[in-house]
């Protein structure tokens, strides 16, 4: 399988290269050159597949055969070792719940896939790979603990400083080892900033091999089809058209689960949930792709400006608003109507979201609003609440207990630098 850059300046590269360059030298996010459709029958008897093997069937294409298939299984099975339970909460409304792996967060499935290809393909020789990444929350945490003492790489992480979650924090800055952390002045969109200009740099890229975890490295993205055909298995024997609600910021979790609906998944429709930084809703509203400067909210996950992976999801529709606009909506919700509804859903139905779950929950009840017909409503619940401790307690009241995976660190000692420039953040490369 080849990949091509989305900005089409740039020569076609093998799985491996897109993999280990992580983003196109014409700045391009790197995309497949085919989607080969799965046959119908591996969809009407996903029930007798397992787990692994439906990812196996998902991915390998995309992989090609770069990694012998023996290899991938294994990556495969190391990736998916934990659960993805699906909790009924209101008739025919399903909390897909993706923060039972190692950091308690969707983005577990991504960085341990994208950790073990990259160990693969560095594992018969001694050059040093630098992953640099920007996270407005989760990305960070997922990516150290993936990376952490992987063979050959060397992982930085640029965050908001005040902008992430205490817990999260502790996740991405505690760590040691091959894992470093950059404190930044600024906002999400900075740190992606400047993770771009140093990927752009040649001072740098002369000297250093750079690669990224964030969702625009298609090992980050592309694993995130895997889910949404384990909830598919779950949910096949009900015979209801799927409405997938994803809370969206980068927007590579629903681009993967669009990826999944070109392999033959079938989906039906597509709500991309954002908070009050709703590019994307106005986007689809006006026809017109306007970046905004993020702005903070309590879902700090979904706070970006600028989503990188919406260019992939144009690509997927052709460019063609009104089809895109047959399998997209987007909402956009405040912290207010957030809160609401965390307390809504905990009320009634006895269940804790996380404030980026509960905007899923309420683009999900938004767009079931104007329909007819009857369907099976999915809403992803990324993070686990307890990443999100200040909010959800003053929310619904009670004290949550920290889970096995946050004690390991909580009580660490937070180690990470703090920068205000690019030329901090070049200067600290270079040396």
């Amino acid at each position: 399988m080849n990949y091509y850059s989305l900005h089409h300046k740039a020569p076609k590269v093998s799985f491996q290269d897109a993999v280990v360059k992580g983003i196109a030298p014409d700045k391009g996010l790197y995309f497949p050159e085919k989607i080969n459709p799965l046959p119908k029958e591996f969809f009407d008897n996903i029930e007798n597949f397992s787990k692994n093997e439906i990812a196996f069937e998902l991915i390998s294409q995309f992989v090609g055969d770069e990694i012998p298939e023996n290899v991938l299984k294994e990556i495969i099975a190391d990736t998916l070792s934990f659960d993805f339970p699906l909790i009924e909460i209101e008739k025919d409304i399903s909390s897909l719940e993706l923060f039972n792996g190692p950091t308690m967060a969707f983005k577990d499935v991504g960085a341990r896939f994208m950790a073990r290809c990259l160990s693969y393909f560095n594992n018969d020789n001694n050059n040093e790979i630098t992953v640099l990444v920007a996270t407005s929350g989760d990305t960070g945490g997922a990516v150290a603990s993936g990376f952490l003492g992987a063979k050959g790489v060397n992982v930085l992480i640029l965050y908001p400083s005040g902008k992430v979650s205490n817990v999260q924090e502790k996740q991405l800055t505690t760590l040691g080892n091959n894992i470093k952390a950059l404190e930044v002045k600024g906002t999400f969109d900075d740190c992606q900033y400047m993770v771009k200009n140093a990927f752009l740099d040649k001072d740098i890229t002369d000297k250093i091999q750079l690669t990224s975890a964030n969702s625009i490295n298609v090992a980050r993205w592309l694993p995130q089809m895997f889910y949404f055909a384990f909830t598919y298995q779950q949910l096949k024997h009900k015979n209801k058209a799927m409405i997938f609600s994803i809370p969206s910021g980068n927007f590579g979790n629903i681009c993967a689960g669009m990826m999944a609906k070109q392999l033959g998944l079938p989906i039906h429709h597509f709500v991309a949930a954002t908070n009050i930084n709703r590019v994307v809703p106005n986007y689809l509203e006006s026809g017109k792709y306007i970046p905004l400067k993020s702005k903070q909210t309590i879902s700090n996950a979904m706070d970006v400006g600028d989503p990188s992976n919406f260019i992939r999801i144009l690509e997927i529709y052709k460019n063609d608003l009104l089809t895109l606009k047959k399998s997209l909506s987007s909402y956009s919700f405040t912290d207010k109507e957030t809160k609401k509804a965390m307390l809504k859903i905990y009320k009634n139905s006895n269940y804790i979201t996380d404030p980026h779950g509960a905007v899923g929950y309420l683009g999900l009840k938004k767009y079931l609003e104007d329909q007819s017909e009857d369907f099976q409503g999915i809403f992803l619940e990324t993070a686990h609440p307890v990443k999100f401790l200040d909010v959800v307690e003053s929310v619904i009241d009670i004290n949550i207990e920290y889970p096995e995976q946050i004690n390991k660190v909580i009580n660490k000692t937070k180690e990470a630098t703090f920068i205000e420039t690019y030329d901090e953040l070049k200067n600290y490369l270079l040396q």
